[in-house]
């Protein structure tokens, strides 16, 4: 500033520009007083108290505040001198802005005001901060905002047209961008980590790690075949995941939700046990046999000897993709993953029960033109 300062003990006399310390000694409708050390006491109206527009003089100043002030005018005459805060507070303010400006400082703001396109602080002068600035996510509503402290960079300013822009989104990107190095520096392939399901997509999910989101490819969703992501998480779900690779110079993370779990097959020689009967879908149709799920991510193999009661040249004779079969459990071998099943036997074992439940039925076949060969003779022909 190259005004000069004087000190209350020492005005006897002032002049128009000076700048002087006093006291607020009332606050009146529309202006605040000011004893100065003059004969009679300074008044700052409304309008100078501050860079921005306030409803009343107590949002700038109270009783018994010290204050730094500009003499505007001084009329001896009427006994009326008027003062101007905001002058000083903005010649101070310019060489900080700048000084900030220049070395990237990040300081706080209290927001002041909403307005339209973005956000008003009073840092000595009137700032804004564009909508665009505020987050590094869109906001709809900054009503909110009003009140708000925000971390900010000063990002442009100009002196002769009164101009600063703020930025809180710069310091966020800063940080972002430091957090992800910070990730990819310690991330190795094979971890398992937790992350938030930030977005889907018709090929995946994009999962936040805590600073750089991965994909999780549709493929590696689940153990068994996931025709959209939503089937399996929504946006916001917390899920375990593991690392499959990842390229630090491109900033990419691939993750697998489904090796951070428990394999298909883990427990599968205690659930199905050779002899046991069981529900199953048919998923693929090949010449040598059908392969049947029988529970997501886990099939067994049904030779095309163990389909039929007869002789069939290919599956597609008696069987079709989709449909639901009975299968008797033949062999299980979990560590090579691979179940052996028979739909033949199923039936097989359905029809020697009716001829147990027959022979129990009936004390003999004499009489009745029927014989046991006619009704199960095939059961017992040698497949």
């Amino acid at each position: 500033m190259v005004e000069e300062m004087k000190e209350m003990t020492d005005v006897a006399t002032i002049n128009k520009g000076d700048i002087v310390k006093g006291q607020v000694t009332k606050i009146e409708d529309g202006h605040a007083i000011v004893d100065i050390g003059y004969k009679y006491d300074g008044v700052i109206p409304i309008g100078e108290l501050s860079p921005l527009r306030i409803e009343s003089i107590s949002d700038a100043v109270s009783v018994g505040d010290q204050v730094e002030v500009k003499v505007l005018r001084i009329n001896d005459e009427e006994g009326k001198i008027i003062l101007s805060k905001k002058a000083v507070d903005a010649a101070k303010a310019w060489d900080t802005i700048e000084k900030r400006f220049e070395s990237g400082e990040i300081f706080k703001v209290k927001v002041a005001d909403v307005v339209k396109g973005g956000l008003v602080a009073d840092i000595g002068v009137r700032a804004f901060i564009p909508a665009s600035l505020v987050e590094r996510h869109f906001v709809e509503d900054f009503s909110d905002y009003k009140g708000k402290t925000l971390r900010v960079k000063v990002v442009e300013f100009n002196r002769d047209e009164n101009k600063v822009i703020l930025s809180q989104r710069a310091v966020l990107d800063e940080e972002f961008n430091q957090q992800k190095q910070n990730l990819l520096e310690n991330i190795k392939p094979g971890e398992i980590r937790e992350g938030t399901v930030r977005r889907l997509t018709d090929f995946g999910a994009f999962v936040d790690l805590g600073g750089i989101d991965g994909l999780v490819h549709i493929s590696e969703m689940a153990w068994h075949r996931v025709e959209t992501p939503a089937e399996v998480v929504k946006e916001g779900d917390k899920v375990k995941v593991k690392v499959l690779k990842l390229d630090p110079d491109k900033g990419r993370i691939s993750l697998s939700i489904k090796e951070a779990q428990a394999g298909p097959w883990s427990g599968v020689e205690a659930k199905y046990r050779p002899g046991n009967i069981v529900t199953g879908t048919v998923r693929r149709l090949v010449s040598f046999g059908a392969f049947v799920e029988l529970q997501p991510g886990v099939e067994g193999l049904v030779h095309i000897s163990q389909i039929a009661n007869r002789h069939i040249a290919t599956p597609q004779e008696v069987l079709e993709v989709g449909q639901e079969v009975k299968v008797k459990i033949l062999d299980v071998n979990e560590r090579e993953k691979r179940i052996s099943l028979s739909i033949r036997e199923v039936e097989g074992d359905t029809r020697r029960k009716e001829v147990e439940k027959y022979v129990e039925n009936q004390h003999t076949t004499q009489g009745t033109g029927v014989t046991l060969g006619d009704m199960f003779g095939d059961l017992f022909k040698k497949q």
